[in-house]
């Protein structure tokens, strides 16, 4: 590892970089393509991010994406300060953005546990979309959520992951790419 990457790091061990900023660069143009190929010309599309982590990967997607939409985000936190889930999930912030007739696109950083998704799905699907699909950077595999994702960057490993808005205790959100502590 670089002087950089320890001066980004600070006194947090990195064990080894898994995505790199290349790699997540080509991976998001190519979803964002999907995505834009998608959908008909004349549908109503909103991406909604899933604040905190998905912000970096949001802004990078939405830019991608070869057709006009319109973004907003929701607040839902399962981990707080640790490195596992606590498996309830709090909604912290409500979209203002109306999903009625809509195609709704909920944009993930990661789905590990599938708790987030499994609690959020329920009540977007009451907010009547024309559709509900899932767009996540990283999937770990490690469940099957009630809904899966249409589009997903990378299968991810067993482990911790920070970077590209991925967090320990907020810190690391800023690395340009993934990396395991």
């Amino acid at each position: 590892m670089n002087a950089t990457a320890r001066a980004q790091l600070g006194a947090q061990e990195l064990k080894r970089v898994v995505f790199t900023e290349v790699m997540i660069r080509r991976r998001v143009r190519e979803m964002g393509r999907d995505i834009g190929a998608w959908y008909g010309p004349d549908d109503d599309v909103l991406v909604l991010g899933l604040l905190k982590g998905s912000f970096v990967f949001v802004a990078d997607l939405v830019r991608e994406i070869p057709r006009p939409i319109q973004v907003d985000f929701i607040l839902a936190s399962s981990y707080g300060e640790e490195r596992v889930s606590s498996g309830e999930v709090r909604l912290v912030y409500n979209p203002r953005a109306e999903m009625a007739g809509r195609h709704v696109i909920l944009v993930e950083d990661i789905v590990d546990s599938g708790n987030t998704i499994n609690r959020l799905v329920p009540l977007l699907l009451d907010r009547k979309p024309a559709s509900l699909e899932l767009c996540t950077l990283l999937h770990k595999r490690l469940s099957h959520p009630k809904k899966e994702p249409r589009w997903v960057g990378f299968d991810a490993p067993e482990e911790f992951l920070v970077g590209y808005g991925l967090d320990f205790a907020e810190s690391f959100r800023h690395l340009p790419y993934i990396g395991s502590i």
